[in-house]
């Protein structure tokens, strides 16, 4: 996830043979499970996603989310991709009637400032 969202960010003009062959990888990774679900592959068979995948939060560290995942396929250009739909719609469904996100991971107490209180809209 994290490779693909700083590779995303090279512009294609830019992108060296191989950048371009790991983005291509880390996206077609990224998409050959429903992001919704995220029931990647992972050590051991282990399938099952950590919790934090679906309770989203401000700052990331090292985990990652559904947003973020949305984040960086759609900056690989692949917004208007037909896969990444079932994930925008559980994003979408967990607004609140304002249009705002609860934080739902934060960061409290793990950073040099508090940036939102736990389960307040973002």
């Amino acid at each position: 996830m994290k490779a693909v969202l700083a590779l995303g960010r090279i512009s294609p003009g830019n992108q060296a043979p191989h950048v371009q062959r790991a983005l291509v990888q880390g996206v077609d990774f990224l998409l050959s499970r429903d992001p919704a679900v995220a029931d990647y592959p992972a050590v051991g068979g282990n399938s099952k996603p950590s919790r934090s995948w679906f309770r989203m939060g401000f700052p990331l560290g090292y985990v990652t989310d559904v947003l973020q995942n949305l984040e960086a396929l759609c900056q690989a250009g692949l917004g208007g991709d037909p896969r990444i739909q079932p994930a925008v719609r559980w994003l979408l469904s967990k607004q609140d009637r304002i249009g705002r996100w609860r934080n739902e991971n934060a960061y409290n107490g793990k950073t040099w400032v508090d940036f939102e209180k736990q389960g307040d809209p973002s």
